[in-house]
């Protein structure tokens, strides 16, 4: 697993040799596709702040997600955890945000919540955080309870960054198009198909949302990002499939 060390690694030291945030890369999702304006709006993005290290230090990192309720997002579970990196429930362990309804950090309205409270699944890398509000002015996405099919085709939506080297979290969503390429008991592989076959998640990605999409606002989820080679890659990625813990999802959010 990619535990904050490819898939959401710590900003702070990226950061440190960019010399801000805001000089990173405008896209996400390594040889994927700019998303427009008004594109996916549950896509959501997580900004963690002063996580402890075990060296007594703090450090920042970054997620992408998905709103599934109105009170509530899902992401993958290694994105919240304590100084040693086991995945944690309960309150937040660091100060989180999360943005969404908006393609861009720069966008005019959405929404910028905190992040109160964090399930884990007992099953795969999957987690659930309810927000400080409810968002009423977005469709959820929907979460899938059918086993995915092999080369059926779904839409990647990530905050990440574009390459595995100097990686930087995005300020702008990005999308790639994959297909589903083998199934496990608790995860689905899927491999790359458009706009390239080396369409993938790439570092920051973690929790961002698989998804077969209906029109521009809505889709059905599939599977959460979890872990994979260094981005940009033709191989196979892990992914945690949904339809395994729909009915704990269900149970939670109510």
């Amino acid at each position: 697993m990619r535990t904050l060390v490819k898939k959401a690694l710590s900003v702070g030291a990226v950061v440190a040799a960019a010399g801000m945030l805001a000089a990173s890369p405008a896209n996400a999702v390594a040889n994927g596709t700019p998303a427009t304006a008004g594109t996916y709006p549950f896509s959501v993005k997580f900004t963690m702040t002063n996580i402890p290290k075990p060296d007594g230090g703090t450090r920042d990192s970054a997620c992408s997600g998905a709103l599934i309720a109105p009170q509530w997002v899902i992401t993958a579970g290694h994105c919240f955890h304590d100084v040693n990196g086991t995945r944690v429930s309960g309150p937040v362990p660091y100060p989180t945000t999360a943005a969404l309804g908006k393609v861009d950090l720069a966008d005019n309205g959405g929404h910028v919540l905190d992040v109160v409270e964090v399930h884990q699944s007992d099953v795969n890398d999957i987690s659930l955080g309810k927000l400080a509000s409810p968002v009423t002015d977005i469709q959820p996405l929907a979460v899938g309870k059918d086993v995915p099919v092999v080369d059926q085709k779904v839409t990647l939506a990530g905050w990440g960054a574009t390459s595995s080297v100097n990686p930087t979290p995005s300020t702008h969503l990005n999308l790639g198009t994959l297909k589903v390429s083998g199934l496990a008991p608790s995860t689905v592989n899927v491999v790359g198909v458009a706009p390239a076959a080396d369409t993938s998640a790439c570092t920051y990605d973690s929790g961002a949302p698989y998804f077969v999409p209906k029109g521009t606002k809505e889709g059905m989820l599939v599977s959460i990002e979890s872990d994979g080679p260094d981005c940009p890659h033709t191989t196979p990625e892990t992914t945690s499939r949904v339809d395994v813990v729909a009915e704990w999802i269900a149970g939670v959010i109510g």
